[in-house]
């Protein structure tokens, strides 16, 4: 794909993530955002928190690479490698937008096992640090996403093509922001204020 076809579509699909929390998650009373299903499974307040610590550890390579990297010059053609196609495709959401593999997430993402990542203002601040994505994806498009590389999460030994790492944590938003969507729309899903 083009450089410029990817980075229209890693914006469009985190406006969309922008346009979804304020229509569907912003209007939401504290009861709803901390219900669950069952034990197992993550509150809509757990999800959102797993994904501003997402963003915290990515948002700040990503900028941190884009001020530093030697590879300045933005390439027309935008390659995946083999192990970052791998990567993304793994969270990428199925043509019915459903979500076709769970996983487990690390620990020190995980809410269930560190709640301390859980912040009343959840919902809120993961609409900010997807406007902050937004402004990092037009810097993003100045440099060479093919050569500059980041750092995974969980790894600092693997790391990923600029491109990639970004295709990755994009589609990992829009994977939980579905699985947000599944929570909200749970027959037992709590409707009234309380």
């Amino acid at each position: 794909m083009t450089t410029s076809q990817l980075i229209e579509e890693l914006k469009r699909i985190t406006q969309s993530n922008i346009d979804l929390v304020n229509q569907k998650f912003s209007v939401l009373n504290e009861q709803q955002k901390n219900w669950r299903k069952d034990l197992d499974s993550w509150s809509l307040n757990e999800v959102f928190s797993h994904l501003n610590e997402f963003s915290s550890y990515y948002h700040a390579a990503f900028s941190s690479k884009i001020e530093r990297t030697r590879f300045r010059e933005a390439k027309d053609i935008f390659i995946s490698s083999p192990l970052g196609r791998s990567a993304w495709k793994s969270m990428k959401l199925g043509n019915a937008q459903n979500i076709k593999r769970k996983f487990k997430s690390p620990r020190s993402y995980n809410p269930t096992f560190n709640p301390s990542l859980v912040t009343i203002d959840s919902i809120s601040k993961f609409e900010k640090t997807q406007q902050e994505l937004l402004q990092i994806i037009d810097l993003a498009a100045t440099i060479n996403l093919r050569k500059a590389k980041i750092a995974i999460s969980i790894s600092k030994i693997i790391r990923l093509k600029f491109g990639d790492a970004l295709l990755f944590v994009v589609y990992h938003n829009e994977r939980h922001l579905q699985q947000a969507l599944n929570i909200l729309n749970h027959r037992n899903f709590p409707i009234t204020n309380g």
